[in-house]
């Protein structure tokens, strides 16, 4: 919206963080303070950061009187932390960002001052424990307002984040609250379940050439398809400008790569929610080698076989018997493919699969656990999956991420709530509880140490030297934490 005053305001670093500006809020009509900016700003003597405080509302840290005690039980501080990080519906304000929501909603913590996808499904996991069915609801009608608004899930209500989604967890969401009042949430939820699956399979009914692409869809021979993550910008981040010019510049001194190709790789990974990972580059130490919309990641094509069969179960319970063959029959042929496209016989392994070189990614990640959360790994494969992981993924604070050191934040020493959740599930469900009850008491060892020496809990945790705090990111690590409360509640009742 505000053009070269954006730009500048960004390049110039006034803020240590990008997004606080994408963030602001204008205190008058914003044609007039372009219109003011470019008659002042060559003026002697100017002062951009004056003018930008004059011009705009910044972000305000979300007061609160609520002080962590930290001898108190985990699970009693972050029962009390959901009114702290619980936001109540907002009316637009002319020339913000932010996209007003119908429902209450919790937000992450921290600089994410609004609601996120994909963390959403975790922190519902603990609001389950906690007996929060009416704000869990409440979160889902929000995502469904938005499937209904836009088309589609954006990474969160923000008008930047308009161009991409982040992994598809809605039916997750919708699964897990079904839980609660029963198969009926299926069925009240398939238009939009619907919905979301047209947006990630968007050009599925024009016939392209094998191992070519549309948007997020990938094309593979015998008319398989598959998906990856996109964005249908290919400009800098708002949200993080300078960074991504930054690197831009750097990568046209050593590659031949296009700013907008590197962009959209960029914007790509950010909707992957593994911003950033080694995962994405082509040269695990070099991020100017990102290469995110070349790859077929594993776990969106588990999370989208979830969607498939969701949505032939609701249209089953629905009595449309058509259409739940027809999803029926999308899952399995997705199955067939991830067995085909994604097992690595020689590491007996789950891989993401590089589409344009038509072969496995060099990156080895904890995501090759999804098959075993979502029931996908044959029980040969997943005896191979539960000693690979404990022994090259678990550590003295739980899993890590990848195996490398890049300093990105969803490499090592880091380890993640979510990641940690899908991977204790999967273990469960292949009966492997000694090994899962092993990263359960890694995992909540770690947090309730943490807790004890900072009152806090982090985004992140450094699941390698457990006295270190993590690191890496765009961004200084962040405290509340939506998806590292759900996971720890829910993790610690299934202990019990």
């Amino acid at each position: 919206m505000y053009g070269t005053l954006f730009r500048d305001v960004q390049c110039s670093h006034i803020f240590s963080d990008s997004k606080t500006f994408a963030d602001a809020i204008p205190l008058e009509d914003p044609v007039l303070i372009i219109e003011r900016y470019h008659r002042e700003k060559d003026e002697p003597g100017f002062d951009m950061e004056a003018f930008i405080r004059g011009y705009f509302r910044m972000p305000a840290h979300i007061a609160s009187e609520f002080i962590s005690d930290k001898t108190e039980p985990v699970s009693d501080h972050v029962g009390k932390l959901w009114s702290v990080l619980t936001r109540q519906p907002e009316n637009q304000e002319r020339g913000g960002s932010l996209i007003p929501l119908p429902h209450p909603y919790v937000v992450p913590g921290g600089r994410f001052r609004e609601i996120y996808y994909w963390d959403s499904y975790f922190t519902m996991l603990g609001l389950k424990e906690s007996g929060r069915a009416e704000l869990i609801e409440n979160m889902l009608n929000n995502f469904a307002y938005l499937v209904d608004t836009l088309g589609f899930i954006p990474t969160a209500n923000r008008t930047y984040y308009l161009s991409r989604s982040q992994p598809p967890f809605f039916s997750l969401m919708v699964r897990l609250f079904s839980e609660m009042e029963g198969k009926k949430v299926l069925k009240k939820y398939l238009p939009q379940m619907q919905k979301e699956y047209n947006y990630w399979m968007d050009g599925c009914e024009e016939p392209c050439a094998p191992f070519t692409a549309h948007r997020r869809l990938v094309y593979l021979p015998d008319g398989v398809l598959l998906n990856r993550y996109w964005d249908d910008k290919a400009t800098p981040r708002p949200e993080s400008y300078s960074e991504d010019t930054d690197l831009a510049q750097e990568v046209s001194e050593k590659y031949d790569t296009p700013p907008d190709e590197l962009y959209r790789h960029i914007r790509a990974a950010a909707e992957s929610g593994w911003d950033f990972s080694s995962r994405w580059f082509a040269d695990e130490s070099d991020f100017a080698s990102i290469h995110t919309t070349d790859i077929l990641p594993i776990d969106l094509n588990c999370l989208l076989y979830h969607l498939e069969k969701t949505i032939a179960e609701a249209y089953l319970l629905s009595d449309n018997r058509r259409m739940h063959l027809l999803y029926e029959e999308k899952a399995r042929q997705r199955n067939i493919a991830i067995q085909t496209y994604f097992w690595d016989e020689s590491r007996h392994y789950y891989m993401d699969y590089d589409f344009r070189k038509r072969d496995f990614t060099k990156s080895i990640t904890i995501a090759g656990a999804f098959p075993l959360f979502f029931k996908l790994a044959p029980k040969p494969h997943s005896h191979y999956l539960r000693a690979y992981i404990r022994l090259n993924f678990l550590k003295s604070g739980g899993l890590l991420t990848t195996m490398v050191r890049t300093g990105q934040q969803w490499d090592a020493p880091n380890g993640w709530a979510p990641l940690q959740w899908i991977v204790y599930k999967g273990l469960r469900n292949y009966n492997f509880h000694r090994t899962a009850n092993e990263l359960s008491d890694e995992w909540l060892g770690l947090i309730e140490k943490e807790f004890r020496h900072s009152g806090k809990m982090l985004e992140k945790y450094n699941v390698s030297d457990t006295n270190l705090i993590a690191g890496g990111g765009e961004y200084e690590i962040q405290e509340g934490f939506g998806w590292t409360n759900g996971v720890y509640l829910r993790m610690k009742n299934r202990k019990r």
